[in-house]
């Protein structure tokens, strides 16, 4: 075995395999020359992305269709990825015609015969009607270890049956993928049109449920929601409308809302603020409450005055704790992004309401008295852990405070 980042080929570490018997069918080939081999899942061909880690040991199929995750390959840290199963309802892509999302998956070992209730289909097959190249049975580890030491690299993933692949023009293609900083991938995941929706959460036996008798009105701006988001917006009694994220803040007011959401989504914030920012401002000084989560969270922090900068390998995982400034407690978040807000940058009147305990990053803010309020992580899981769903009611006390002057 190679050492990584010299250029070398790294074969499969996963005890019992053989070689030999069983040559590999996928590569995962770096931009700095590293190449590892595998065994090809999912769809064949091959695609350049940046290459990143998740941390989370369930919900695979929610963190594959989260449009966050739009122009990346994720390195699942957890060993035992498909062994569930897939099935209609752990989606969380809320568009599904859209353009992009997950370039490919990266796991250790084989995907065994799904073994759960819930189950429909082989998350081989499932990967492969959703077009996601993905590779087995490589070290995981020394990816995981090289992305923490020198950043999300540049890749390219490829699967070909006939194990016959052409390195020398996958390196040239993940070399000459941009990169993420300074791509603008809000438009290809957004909604083309607008629609209403009022679907609440999965209850074991029933399934998904409906607003029986909506209180509020919700505009949510998606820059690549999640369902669950949407879903603990309904839970909480709003009638919510989902408009593309080129939205103009005259249009949004026009809907005479009593809340605006700013989603989560992919991409660089100062690329998408480019057209973003403007209306954003706009509708801060509408005096309408406003809640931004991930990508939201940034373009609000931009809105307001800060910067948002590149991380070196970003945060993606179900188990990052947070502090909750405004509570004095600490929650245990989920969390996916690769760019954050520069808390030095926030000018008076702005204020740090949650930072990460895993390196001290901004990972909240509010201001105007928090009328308008946004987190880094995701407090709808999906997958993850459920300490931060207060923000949603917090949300709705900001809306109920707004109605009532």
């Amino acid at each position: 075995m190679g050492g990584v980042g010299d250029g070398s080929t790294l074969t499969s570490g996963t005890p019992g395999w053989d070689t030999e018997d069983r040559p590999t069918t996928a590569r995962l080939v770096l931009a700095d020359g590293t190449i590892f081999e595998g065994m090809g899942i999912g769809a064949t061909g091959s695609a350049p992305g940046e290459v990143c880690f998740n941390t989370a040991i369930t919900g695979y199929q929610e963190v594959l269709t989260d449009p966050s995750y739009a122009g990346q390959i994720i390195t699942f840290t957890f060993p035992h990825i498909g062994n569930v199963g897939t099935n209609d309802e752990d989606l969380e892509t809320s568009n599904e015609d859209a353009e992009t999302g997950v370039i490919g998956c990266v796991i250790k070992t084989d995907i065994t015969e799904p073994s759960n209730y819930r189950s429909t289909s082989h998350l081989n097959e499932w990967l492969k009607a959703r077009g996601i190249i993905g590779i087995s049975g490589l070290d995981t580890r020394a990816l995981t270890n090289l992305i923490r030491e020198r950043g999300m690299p540049n890749g390219v993933i490829a699967h070909n049956p006939d194990g016959v692949f052409d390195e020398d023009a996958l390196l040239d293609q993940a070399r000459a993928f941009p990169g993420l900083e300074g791509m603008e991938l809000a438009r290809a995941v957004t909604t083309d049109d607008a629609y209403q929706w009022d679907e609440t959460s999965w209850s074991w036996g029933d399934g998904y449920g409906r607003v029986a008798k909506a209180k509020y009105k919700v505009v949510a701006m998606d820059f690549g929601a999640k369902r669950n988001i949407l879903r603990l917006l309904a839970d909480q009694g709003c009638a919510v409308k989902v408009v593309p994220a080129t939205t103009s803040a005259e249009d949004v007011l026009a809907e005479n809302p009593d809340g605006i959401f700013l989603a989560n989504g992919p991409g660089d914030p100062a690329a998408t603020g480019d057209y973003a920012l403007p209306e954003i401002r706009k509708l801060i000084d509408s005096g309408k409450p406003m809640f931004g989560i991930c990508l939201g969270h940034q373009l609000l922090g931009r809105a307001l005055g800060g910067t948002t900068l590149k991380m070196n390998h970003g945060h993606h995982g179900a188990n990052h704790p947070v502090k909750d400034f405004t509570t004095g407690k600490v929650e245990i978040t989920s969390m996916n992004h690769g760019f954050a807000v520069d808390a030095n940058s926030l000018p008076d009147g702005v204020t740090e309401t949650h930072r990460s305990l895993f390196d001290g990053s901004n990972a909240g803010l509010e201001a105007h008295g928090g009328r308008v309020f946004s987190v880094q992580h995701h407090p709808e899981a999906s997958p993850g852990p459920q300490d931060s769903h207060y923000l949603f009611a917090r949300f709705v006390d900001r809306m109920a405070e707004a109605k009532g002057k």
